[in-house]
Formats: C-alpha cells, structure tokens, sequence
C-alpha cells in the first residue's frame, strides 16, 4: 500500500472531526503496540488498533473508512485498559464509525441480504441496524 503523508493531511477536517467525536487526543499515542496485543479480534482486522491510530494521525481517511476493522471492533475497551497514555481507542474506532453512519453509510446492508440470511441473522441485530439511521 502507497500512503502519501503531507501536512495537508494531518491537519484536515476528518482528523478533527475524530478528535471532537472521540475527546482523545490523537498525538498522545506513541506506538507501543499494547492496544494491538490484548485485543481480541485483531486476528479478523485489517488494520490494528495502534495502526488505526497512526492512520488516524497521518490523516489517512480512505484507508480508515475502507477498513473492516473499524466494523470488526467490539469496543470490549481491552485496548483501553491496555494503553499507558490512556487514549481511549474503542472511541477513536467509534469516532470512525460515526462519520461513515452520518454519510448514511453502514457496514451491513439489510436490502442487499437474502431472505435466508435474514432468517439467520439475530433479530436484535436487524433492529439495531434499522435504528442507526431513525431518529
């Protein structure tokens, strides 16, 4: 993957858009891998916490909206116990989320499932995707 870093991406809407959703300042965070190692569904991401945040610092919107990781995310707040300069990342991640269902944007589109996936699919988990967008 070709990343282009530039001061135009660190200091852009999204970034602070994450930063005023999530409360966590962003530059705390120093890569030391803790968040990555505890959590429990990093073997199902695409990228790893620690690197959601990186990406997140440098800016780099369409890798993070693109991502399944930000879906994937159970927000257990494992990687929130784990991080020694207490960010909060299940927020971060949240952060993240919020802006793809604000565009109207979901992970799961319940139109394009079949009537047997449908009948596979826990009720309360239907409902849930349908209030994302009511309110």
């Amino acid at each position: 993957m070709r990343i282009n870093i530039s001061r135009k991406n660190i200091k852009n809407s999204f970034v602070e858009k994450i930063i005023e959703i999530s409360g966590q300042n962003l530059l705390h965070c120093y890569q030391c891998g803790k968040c990555s190692a505890g959590c429990p569904a990093v073997s199902e991401m695409d990228i790893l916490p620690n690197q959601i945040i990186r990406f997140a610092q440098l800016g780099l919107k369409e890798e993070l909206l693109k991502s399944k990781s930000i879906w994937i995310c159970a927000s257990c707040m494992t990687c929130n116990a784990r991080c020694p300069k207490g960010i909060n990342i299940a927020e971060v991640i949240e952060a993240i989320r919020l802006i793809l269902l604000r565009k109207r944007e979901d992970h799961v589109q319940i139109e394009k499932l079949s009537d047997d996936e449908k009948t596979e699919v826990p009720p309360i988990a239907l409902v849930s995707n349908f209030r994302k967008f009511t309110s």
